[in-house]
């Protein structure tokens, strides 16, 4: 049996949660308090090294982390990550663009809003990673103005990873309404069987807005955020 480490307000779990309802694969959810400091428990750092959800584990002992490593080993051999190399290397393309493009600017701007840190950010570091965000908003416009899902013409882990943050810009403060494309991708991917409707807020979690020791804070919102 697969076991599922979660943390429910993570759009990085979200991705995995996604995907296997996509593919109808029993598993065990065990869910991690990051802001509890179980993320850095030596038994949860034996999963995920970096103290990180989402992470997954089988009952041999393998155990696998950070989201796109676990959505490319999870979509293996079905129709969301192709066979043929270059198609699937363009949607590890965009796995990777994802990571570096879209969760660290708008995942990070998300977070900090809906968990009222924004204020406590330094306002450069704030308005760095808006203008970051909004450059991401309009590559992803430019390019499905050619196609209907980010690495071809077909539904992909890559479109599932790309729509777990880049969907809610507008929970971070960046409107969507310039980009038309962006828009009507994201209510395609809203229309594919199975799609996973249900985001969980920062709210249900009461340690999400609290400010961590400095020695501590970077591997707990990195472990919300950048799995």
């Amino acid at each position: 049996m697969l076991t599922f480490y979660d943390y429910l307000p993570s759009q990085n779990a979200w991705k995995v949660r996604l995907l296997l309802q996509h593919l109808g694969v029993p598993h065990r959810a065990v869910q991690v308090g990051i802001f509890a400091g179980e993320g850095r428990s030596p038994a949860f750092l034996a999963v995920s090294p970096a103290g990180k959800v989402p992470a997954i584990a089988f009952d041999d002992g393998r155990a696998l982390a950070e989201s796109n490593a676990i959505l490319s080993f999870l979509a293996d051999g079905t129709a969301y990550l192709p066979a043929e190399p270059f198609a699937r290397a363009k949607v590890h393309q965009w796995l990777c663009f994802e990571q570096e493009h879209v969760e660290p600017v708008i995942g990070s701007l998300r977070y900090w809003t809906l968990t009222g840190k924004l204020a406590r950010r330094d306002p450069a570091l704030v308005g760095d990673k808006r203008a970051a965000a909004l450059r991401t908003l309009a590559l992803l416009e430019r390019e499905l103005a050619t196609r209907d899902f980010i690495a071809g013409d077909a539904y992909t882990i890559a479109d599932m990873a790309l729509f777990a943050y880049a969907s809610r810009a507008e929970e971070a403060g960046l409107p969507l309404a310039p980009y038309p494309n962006f828009h009507d991708w994201i209510a395609r991917v809203q229309a594919q069987p199975g799609f996973l409707a249900t985001v969980h807020p920062y709210a249900i979690d009461p340690l999400a807005g609290d400010e961590l020791p400095p020695r501590t804070s970077v591997l707990a919102e990195e472990a919300a955020l950048a799995g």
